[in-house]
């Protein structure tokens, strides 16, 4: 793999402000455009960008530096690394110990009963096992289904709590939202919450009779003025 700068544009404001270097070398240098690099020596591109220091970092050493300063067509050149970073291994089925190939069935069943939204290409990164595999656990065929246990594939150490999680969250985005019946939802219709559970018959209002009423009142204050007197005999 190729070495690449680290923080193209802050090199370039280093190198801009610290060293005589031509905007085309800064430009091959850094990646970025001719222009890119003018903009940053006027001050237009450069703003909150905080230059870096590429001999610190020993991507560029003084000597090279100065190559290119005597000479404008010289093309400066990345320092070769202290330390060689391994390269990342390319995408695969994942290993898994001979010792703790046993145990994949377990942790099969678990991620299908656990996590039921992972599939079949998921299950197959995490434990490094094959499809036909998932299958038989799923439709309970396989030649052990009856001794099989779920366990936990992070506990039995065939992956990572890091990647377990990522898979699940990822699965989680792609899955539909969960319907009312999934969640347990018992919300009635419109037409049978209207009906309240009791009647409520309108009996036939009687009109009032304001002299009827009167009469009632006035008859009730006599009352109440004769108890009054006597109760002063």
């Amino acid at each position: 793999m190729a070495q690449q700068l680290l923080m193209p544009k802050a090199t370039a404001v280093w190198l801009v402000d610290n060293t005589a270097l031509s905007f085309d070398q800064i430009a091959q240098f850094c990646k970025l455009h001719p222009l890119e690099v003018k903009a940053i020596a006027d001050g237009e591109a450069s703003q909150g960008i905080k230059g870096l220091d590429p001999i610190s970092t020993g991507q560029l050493s003084r000597e090279e530096i100065a190559r290119g300063e005597a000479n404008i067509n010289h093309k400066l050149k990345l320092s070769d690394p202290k330390v060689r970073v391994p390269e990342s291994k390319r995408k695969g089925p994942r290993y898994t110990p001979v010792s703790k190939r046993q145990d994949r069935p377990n942790a099969i069943l678990w991620l299908v009963r656990n996590h039921p939204e992972l599939k079949d290409a998921q299950i197959s990164r995490l434990v490094g096992t094959t499809k036909s595999t998932i299958e038989q656990i799923r439709e309970r065929t396989h030649w052990n289904a009856a001794n099989l246990t779920p366990m936990d594939p992070v506990t039995l150490g065939l992956c990572s709590q890091i990647d377990l999680d990522f898979e699940v969250e990822k699965a989680a985005k792609g899955r539909p939202l969960p319907t009312a019946a999934e969640l347990g939802a018992t919300l009635q219709p419109t037409q049978e919450t209207e009906r309240l559970g009791f009647s409520y018959d309108r009996e036939e209002e009687k009109e009032i009779d304001a002299d009827a009423v009167f009469a009632k009142l006035k008859s009730l204050k006599s009352t109440r003025t004769d108890e009054d007197e006597d109760d002063q005999y």
